[in-house]
């Protein structure tokens, strides 16, 4: 029961005592909204690259967009996501004070460059007899690509897509870097200002633990979905 008390006591002081737990919350939600806008804007950069990338000349080598996209995957796979947010913070966006838009562009460029090979992967996956068969019957390549490629690309694609979203919640863990309060640093700073290591970080890692769970299972039953799908 000592034991017991005293876990209480922990937690009570670092959750509940002077209603802490609305800091926690509030960091809670900047990890989530710089984890989201930077989901949608990796989709849209990603799916740009991945067109760029797979472009190709009248005689099958690639175009000098095709060499573009190789040097931007390379370029932000090749260096570690916390030098790109500091180079952002520091250089690129050094007269912005917006730390949300600048950890939003920053792990949207980041992601970007692995979206791009997942949408690339999956529109290769798609048999290349059934762009054969959208150009016999008539159908531009974009129309190909819009109606006949895309749709069964999409159901590729959608799982690591999912996969990628939960990496960034996880990698949103150094936005304390450009004084952003998220769940990471409030867990952090109420070490310093309860003098316990223990129960706040921890309490920080089952809230990640949590809401990953959950995004994970949610992901699962989405991938039983679409095999039913395909066995129909």
């Amino acid at each position: 029961m000592e034991w017991f008390d005293s876990i209480w006591r922990h937690i009570y002081r670092a959750f509940l005592e002077k209603d802490r737990w609305r800091v926690y919350l509030r960091g809670y939600g900047v990890t989530m909204q710089v984890a989201f806008y930077a989901a949608i804007l990796g989709i849209i950069i990603g799916t740009i690259l991945a067109f760029m990338k797979i472009s190709t000349r009248k005689n099958g080598k690639p175009t000098l967009f095709a060499h573009i996209a190789n040097a931007y995957i390379d370029i932000i796979r090749g260096t570690p996501s916390v030098l790109q947010l500091l180079i952002m913070w520091f250089v690129v966006m050094s007269g912005s004070h917006n730390g949300i838009l600048v950890a939003s562009l920053t792990f949207a460029i980041n992601s970007g460059a692995y979206v791009a090979e997942v949408i690339r992967a999956g529109i290769l996956a798609v048999d290349k007899g059934q762009t054969e068969a959208g150009r016999s019957l008539g159908l531009s390549n974009f129309q190909t690509m819009r109606y006949i490629v895309l749709p069964q690309a999409f159901k590729n694609i959608l799982p690591p897509l999912g996969n990628e979203f939960i990496v960034l919640i996880k990698e949103t863990a150094i936005v304390g870097y450009v004084s952003l309060s998220d769940l990471t640093r409030v867990s952090n700073q109420m070490t310093s200002t309860l003098f316990d290591a223990f129960t706040p970080l921890i309490g920080a890692a089952v809230i990640y633990f949590v809401t990953i769970k959950i995004l994970t299972i949610l992901l699962a039953k989405l991938e039983r979905r679409l095999r039913k799908s395909d066995n129909r």
